[in-house]
């Protein structure tokens, strides 16, 4: 008669815990580690040299470097991390910052209190984090930009209602003011949605110029120069975001280009889009593209800036579908964007 034994599971690893760990850990010690090579053709395995071996790769090493636990096992560590800098690392202990197949991995060496006790490297893939630091100072250079515009409005304003004035010059100063307050509030909230336009309309863009031509003369460094807009459009977009990218071409163009030089902003239809050129006759952009990258000032750029304003312009336009560019017209440069135009301007 036969009897069915009950199957038995495999005991379970004592250090098993250590491949639930989502880091990369590495244990390894000072001493002799099992080394393969070749001699005159001939394999010759289980010969040794001194250093620092493997004892134990835990699955997310052993995912990380493409080799099995039980294949490390014994073998010297540059054998198997084949980097120089992570040997060192492990020598001295530390940490340090690797790029690594385009991911950035934080490293530490912990080194035990005796030479020949068991020393851990662990590894963490910090890519994910680093790249949200990184979006988090381009939100914060982002903002800064975005509010230096409303901020000076307001002071503007305010240093107007410092001095009498008839009452009816008085209640235009309070609008202008309380719409760069309700500005800020909108741009406030943005910290919560995001940065894309949220709260497209329907409007003649001569709206936004309006606007633009208000804010920009009381600036008494910009207001001298002459500044003419082009034909009317009825456009589809968010105002406040439209008034921003104008705002920093415009800017740029009275800023760059020679002084008391006319600033044209000059507007077509182009299919069912509508677009709108920024003109100046300062002397040609050497490179059109790598200045809508962030952080990025043209040659000729002078004071202090961020960089930001035409990566700031080019991430809105694209936002609501639209393009950025420069090109030189004639003479002229040309600061270009496109935006959704909505046929039937009365």
């Amino acid at each position: 008669m036969t009897v069915a034994l009950p199957l038995q599971a495999p005991p379970e690893r004592p250090d098993g815990w250590i491949d639930a760990l989502p880091q990369a850990v590495v244990l390894y010690r000072q001493g002799s580690a099992q080394q393969s090579g070749t001699q005159q053709g001939s394999t010759q395995q289980g010969s040794t040299q001194a250093g620092l071996c493997i004892l134990r790769l835990n699955a997310a090493a052993a995912r990380l470097w493409g080799v099995t636990d039980d294949r490390a096992r014994g073998r010297p560590l540059l054998e198997v991390l084949r980097r120089h800098t992570l040997e060192a690392l492990c020598e001295r202990g530390g940490e340090l910052e690797l790029d690594v197949a385009g991911r950035a991995l934080n490293c530490q060496a912990l080194l035990a209190a005796s030479v020949q006790g068991t020393h851990a490297l662990i590894v963490e893939d910090v890519t994910d984090h680093r790249r949200r630091e990184a979006e988090l100072r381009e939100a914060a250079a982002i903002l800064s930009h975005e509010f230096r515009t409303p901020v000076a409005g307001l002071r503007g304003v305010l240093e107007a209602l410092e001095y009498q004035m008839p009452a009816e010059m008085q209640q235009n100063f309070v609008r202008q003011g309380l719409q760069e307050v309700e500005r800020l509030a909108r741009l406030v909230e943005d910290l919560a949605v995001g940065f894309r336009p949220t709260r497209a309309r329907t409007f003649p863009i001569s709206e936004a110029f309006a606007r633009a031509r208000r804010l920009l003369t009381q600036d008494a460094a910009l207001s001298a120069t002459p500044l003419h807009f082009g034909e009317d459009h009825l456009v589809r977009a968010d105002p406040d975001k439209l008034l921003q990218v104008l705002l920093n071409l415009v800017e740029n163009a009275m800023k760059y280009g020679p002084r008391g030089a006319e600033v044209q902003v000059v507007t077509r239809t182009l299919g069912s889009f509508v677009e709108v050129a920024v003109l100046d006759s300062g002397a040609g952009v050497p490179d059109t593209e790598n200045i809508f990258r962030a952080h990025t000032r043209g040659a000729s750029a002078t004071g202090n800036g961020s960089g930001m304003g035409l990566y700031i312009v080019r991430s809105l336009v694209q936002g609501w579908g639209g393009q950025a560019w420069a090109e030189r017209r004639g003479e002229q440069n040309a600061f270009c964007f496109t935006l959704p135009g909505v046929a039937g301007l009365m």
